[in-house]
């Protein structure tokens, strides 16, 4: 077994945090290295414990959580969403402002430690209903067809959870090159973010 996957828990009810570290701590490969209790102590605990997975309340004191993923830096930690609201209003923002993955809170703890290890292995983690509306949102034709080999290779990796440097070298391209072609995607098959771009991979074999 590797290094464990390093988790911090942000929510503002103590008896959640504490719940949550007591479950987690227990699997043989997850390690809760922090916790915070609103906004401002989350982005500071990810700023210097640079953890794995954060799982992230949207509904924190100071700051709503879509409004912290959009302050957390690119391509660094992975977010997990973890929500007692089921409107889309507050799912599908999340999903939009970067979060890899979202559960709601009455998730098994099972489910939840493996939609963490899903999450860190560069998966896209939704509840059904969640992804089939923003299935649904992915509007304009689906011409598959159109996309090059290579680019079908890039959508490949970008639904394997892949960034753009890890593309580049598993293709043996430049990084220039491969965001060339994730442009080319998203204008061909109209969708708007790589959330979507994965997702309809997923939703449509190629």
């Amino acid at each position: 077994m590797g290094e464990p996957i390093r988790v911090v828990i942000a929510d503002d009810h103590a008896v959640v945090r504490r719940g949550l570290r007591t479950f987690l701590q227990v699997q043989p490969d997850i390690e809760v290295v922090g916790e915070a209790a609103d906004a401002a102590g989350c982005l500071a605990a990810v700023a210097e414990l640079r953890p794995d997975v954060l799982l992230l309340d949207l509904k924190l004191p100071d700051q709503d959580g879509v409004a912290v993923l959009r302050e957390l830096a690119p391509g660094g930690v992975r977010v997990l969403a973890v929500t007692s609201f089921t409107e889309l209003t507050t799912t599908v923002p999340a999903v939009r402002a970067g979060a890899a993955g979202l559960v709601y809170k009455d998730v098994s703890p099972s489910a939840l430690a493996g939609a963490i290890r899903s999450v860190h292995a560069g998966h896209v983690v939704l509840p059904p209903d969640l992804a089939a509306t923003l299935a649904r949102g992915e509007a304009g034709p689906r011409r598959a067809g159109q996309l090059t080999p290579r680019e079908r290779e890039v959508l490949a990796e970008i639904a394997r959870g892949r960034s753009n440097r890890e593309i580049a070298r598993a293709l043996v391209v430049s990084e220039k090159t491969v965001k060339a072609h994730v442009s080319s995607i998203l204008a061909k098959l109209d969708l708007a973010d790589r959330t979507q771009a994965a997702l309809y991979a997923v939703r449509n074999p190629l």
